[in-house]
Order: C-alpha cells, then sequence, then structure tokens
C-alpha cells in the first residue's frame, strides 16, 4: 500500500535557537535532536540525515502584513490556495465564510476520491461534539470542515476504542481525566502504530493535534509538561516505524509553540518535516504551505497502479 500520512501541529515553527523559549531546544522535546543530532532554529533551518529524513520551512505569511492565523492558514494546507488573498488578510481561528465555497470545492478529500485514492481523518471526537453538530452549529475548525464537506466520516467514541482512530491528545488521558468517558489510556508508541496501520488501509491519513497551538497561547498548561513528552514520543514511534510505500509528513499552519515568550503567532516558517519513501518530494516540492496538497497528490500520483477506489 503507497500512503502519506500528514501529521499537522498547529502553531509550530522554526523559532530562535534559544532553550528558554523554543521547546525545541528542551529534554521533553529532543526527536529532532534524536533524528539529525540538532536542532532546527532561525539559523538552521535545513536538516537531512542519513536516512533520508528532512526538516525544513515553509512560508505561512504569505507576504501579508499581520500575523498568520489558523482559518486561513489550514484552508491554505488543505486546498492548497492563498486562502489570506480570498480573505484579504489573516484570518482565524476558524475559517471566514468566504472560504466556505473553497473548502467544498478544493479540499484535498474530494479531489483525492477523483483520483481513485482512499482518505480518513484520524481523529475521534467525543459525543458531545456530535451533540453541537445536532444542534446545528457550524463553527468549527478548518480541518473538520474540510472533513465534512469532503465527506469523510468523523470518527466516534466506537472507533477510538477499537484502535481505528486517535484522540487529539494522541493517548486518550483527557477522554479520562476530563471527559470522564469510558476509554483506555494507551502509550503514544500504541498510537503511533494505530496510524501506522490506519496508512494500511488508506492511501492518504489525516492527523491533528492542536495542544501546540493552545500551549503557546498559554492554554491547557495543566497538559503541557505530560503532553509534550506524550507527542515527543509518537513523533519519534512514526518517523522510525513507517513501513515500505509509507511517506510521512508533519505539517503546521504558522509559528507559535516555537516561541514561548509571548502568546500570540509569530511570522517564523512553519515547521515542516518528511520522512519514508518520498520525502525528499515533498522537501523539494513545499515552499509555502499552499505546497502541502500538491506534493500529497504529487507522491500518491507516482504509484497508481496501489489507488484505492473510494
Amino acid at each position: 500500500m503507497k500512503s502519506v500520512i500528514l501529521i499537522f501541529l498547529d502553531g509550530v515553527g522554526i523559532g530562535k535557537a534559544d532553550e528558554t523559549v523554543n521547546p525545541f531546544f528542551r529534554e521533553e522535546f529532543n526527536f529532532t535532536r534524536k533524528l539529525f543530532d540538532s536542532v532546527p532554529h532561525l539559523k538552521n533551518q535545513f536538516l537531512r540525515n542519513d536516512d533520508g529524513i528532512y526538516v525544513f520551512p515553509a512560508d505561512a505569511t504569505f507576504n501579508a502584513p499581520g500575523l498568520p492565523q489558523s482559518g486561513t492558514g489550514q484552508t491554505a494546507i488543505l486546498c492548497g490556495i492563498d486562502a489570506v488573498k480570498i480573505v484579504g488578510k489573516h484570518f482565524g481561528p476558524f475559517p471566514h465564510s468566504s472560504l466556505n465555497e473553497v473548502l467544498k470545492e478544493k479540499n484535498i478529500y474530494n479531489e483525492l476520491r477523483k483520483l481513485g485514492f482512499s482518505s480518513v481523518f484520524a481523529n475521534a471526537y467525543p459525543p458531545k461534539f456530535f451533540d453541537y453538530l445536532r444542534k446545528g452549529h457550524t463553527r468549527v475548525a478548518a480541518t473538520t470542515k474540510a472533513a465534512r464537506f469532503g465527506n469523510i466520516a468523523l470518527n466516534t467514541i466506537e472507533n477510538l476504542n477499537r484502535g481505528g482512530a486517535l484522540s487529539h491528545e494522541i493517548d486518550n488521558s483527557r477522554w479520562i481525566e476530563k471527559l470522564r468517558l469510558p476509554v483506555k489510556k494507551i502509550t503514544p508508541e500504541t498510537a503511533a502504530e494505530n496510524l501506522l496501520s490506519l496508512a494500511e488501509k488508506f492511501n492518504f491519513v489525516f492527523y491533528e493535534f492542536f495542544y501546540t497551538d493552545h500551549w503557546g497561547h498559554g492554554r491547557n498548561l495543566d497538559f503541557y509538561s505530560r503532553g509534550i513528552k506524550t507527542l515527543n514520543q509518537f513523533l519519534l514511534r512514526l518517523i522510525k516505524n513507517l513501513n515500505a510505500g509509507q511517506t510521512l509528513i508533519i505539517c503546521s499552519d504558522h509559528g507559535n509553540f516555537e516561541d514561548l515568550s509571548v502568546k500570540t503567532h509569530t511570522k517564523n516558517p512553519a515547521f515542516m518535516l518528511s520522512a519514508g519513501e518520498n520525502a525528499n518530494i515533498a522537501s523539494k516540492k513545499i515552499k509555502t504551505i499552499a505546497d502541502i496538497k500538491s506534493a500529497v497528490i504529487e507522491i500518491l500520483s507516482k504509484h497508481p497502479q496501489n489507488k484505492l477506489f473510494a
């Protein structure tokens, strides 16, 4: 099975080489140091190791004034367009109403389906989120909206318990502690293996981790110490255990988490990492976050004989 796993880390840029503000330089978030014996920063934005794993920057500013925002940034990633130009400014956290048609027509799920590729949005949602949708609410993140417009089923607690989905915090801890839901806590390594298993069934696997942006804004700090270690272990297991035919791309929509001295987004380049069979295509092709969609399509289209028709 040829597949692309796209991990979206909300609000992660490449920042200063300063361990007092940049978590990439702290021991609990050392996955880049373990992979490259180095840490990406503004004066060292490109890394490559002997295993063909790359770290590189992607522009999220689109040469527009102001700080990049999630609504336009996530739409750019999932639709492959300059969403800032459509709205007239950076906009977020939710997508501007003018982006609804773009999210319907150009989202990556619909385009991959037309090309004969199957997709899954790996995140699970708790019951109260589905209650929110049933009440007619439509104010959701661009990641969720794109999946719904792309006719991708949102995963439930049942999917999570079967290992066919991941919680937003990876290990299910907040479903248990905050939501009091009947799920089992899992290790970050198990979560990574569950995601790799999905990539054996689907050509495109998308997973969102939004807590990095929350931590950058100074939110959910009760979860920070444990959560950052969980994310670190999850990413290491995922990167080191890709199966034949799998390509991993880790991306973000804007900077934030890489500079904890401020509680706003930054203009720093978005953090990107690629690994696996076609990691070089992603590292060469992606210059802005709007290039991510076309890189995924190019990688999958190199292997038309392995399409799964949805």
